[in-house]
């Protein structure tokens, strides 16, 4: 992929920084609005709670099925034409759950809401390690930050819309149109990254090279033990630690909080320990945070568990996406395996341990989220940058074949001499 030399200009990268915040904002924002009315779209469609969870399912099934197809997308339109499409697209499906009159069209809608909100999701993780690239210093811990910060900014949004019993059609269409328009305008601050004149199309569909694979199991352990913390923290606060609904609210606030805080200043850690120290010790703070939410039973232990648990675990999804995105000649491809990887994980963790529980106890299932944790203390090392191989010169004189420097067979150094 090429750009214009102008597009690298240091003025260009600062916009385009900024650019990209406010793009991982937006589409954390729809997230965010969408998780605040999911009580009223039960309700307004009559939908059991296992019915519901099954039906969201579908959001990870739309973004596993069309990730892969992000790369094409901006081989043949453009970086900046390609996230202007994608990420316009996820704010406008944010209004249909809320228009869906039944079950099989909110598994419709929601297919398409993850299709879009997962290809754009490639997409500005792809042009947020090209502008890491060129700006020279790590970016994507706070990008993923601000996409955490909008998270909570949407969802409290919808707090008051809740509260005031404003419909939720209503509601999530104004938000789905003021996004919209936001990621319209935003997106003309993007870098465009074109291919080259004799750069071939990407596959529609490829198996992402082997080591985003690796990397991928090990942000499967972070996206694990990030989706079960949120996702069941306040229960255990309940049932385990016998804390009231209002302390128990609490635990999701500590950890959410937490993370979004700690990925809005891990660039910091990662410009002055690296990427393998940083997650290393990303994955001993959560470690430590969730061997003391097993080992709690009381309501502040717990809470301050659940919250360096989120401490820890911050910085992995988004370092995994970086080191993802300098393996092999295709960024987006890489990427989208990674995420492919780490989705999964997000839906696979909340029933994991509700399965567990039920066949022991709720503190066994965060057992495993201690064991995974500490997986990122064993796999960081898999985000190591990868060594360049330096090309072999031949040399203008001795043997055919023989390097500069290298000394023929039978030379003293090759017979063992301890000669300089």
């Amino acid at each position: 992929m090429t750009t214009d030399a102008a597009e690298w200009s240091p003025a260009r990268i600062r916009r385009a920084h900024l650019t990209m915040r406010a793009a991982f904002a937006v589409h954390g924002a729809t997230q965010g609005s969408f998780a605040a009315r999911l009580p009223w779209i039960k309700d307004h469609l009559g939908l059991g709670a296992g019915t519901l969870g099954l039906a969201l399912v579908c959001p990870a099934i739309g973004s596993s099925l069309l990730m892969p197809l992000a790369g094409r997308l901006m081989h043949r339109y453009g970086s900046r034409h390609a996230l202007r499409l994608l990420l316009t697209l996820c704010a406008a499906t944010l209004a249909l759950p809320a228009l869906a009159p039944g079950l099989p069209w909110l598994c419709a809608a929601l297919l398409l809401c993850g299709a879009s909100a997962g290809t754009a999701d490639v997409v500005m993780n792809a042009l947020g390690i090209a502008v890491e690239e060129h700006k020279g210093a790590s970016i994507m811990s706070g990008l993923h930050g601000m996409w955490s910060a909008g998270t909570l900014v949407g969802a409290a949004l919808g707090v008051p819309a809740a509260h005031a019993g404003l419909d939720g059609r209503v509601h999530l269409g104004l938000m789905a149109a003021l996004l919209a328009g936001c990621a319209l305008a935003l997106a003309a601050g993007a870098p465009d990254i074109r291919p080259g004149a004799d750069e071939a199309a990407p596959p529609r569909f490829a198996l992402p090279p082997r080591a985003a694979v690796v990397i991928g199991v090990v942000g499967f352990c972070g996206a694990f033990a990030e989706g079960g913390s949120s996702d069941w923290c306040a229960v255990y606060l309940r049932d385990v630690a016998h804390a009231s609904p209002a302390i128990a609210a609490l635990a999701f606030t500590a950890f959410s909080c937490t993370m979004t805080a700690t990925r809005l200043v891990g660039d910091l850690a990662v410009r002055r320990l690296g990427p393998v120290r940083t997650l290393r010790a990303g994955g001993m703070v959560s470690t430590l945070g969730a061997l003391l939410v097993v080992l709690a039973h009381q309501p502040a232990p717990a809470i301050a568990g659940f919250a360096l648990v989120g401490v820890g675990v911050s910085v992995t999804v988004p370092l995994c996406f970086a080191a993802a995105g300098r393996r092999g000649p295709v960024p987006s491809q890489a990427i989208a395996g990674v995420a492919t990887v780490t989705y999964t994980s997000g839906l696979v963790a909340p029933a994991a341990i509700g399965g567990i529980a039920g066949a022991s106890s709720l503190t066994a299932s965060f057992g495993l989220v201690t064991l995974l944790a500490f997986g990122l203390v064993v796999g960081a090392g898999v985000l190591r940058p990868p060594v360049p191989r330096l090309p072999v010169v031949s040399a203008p004189k001795g043997l055919p074949g023989q390097a500069v420097g290298e000394r023929p067979a039978g030379s003293d150094r090759s017979r063992g001499s301890r000669r300089p």
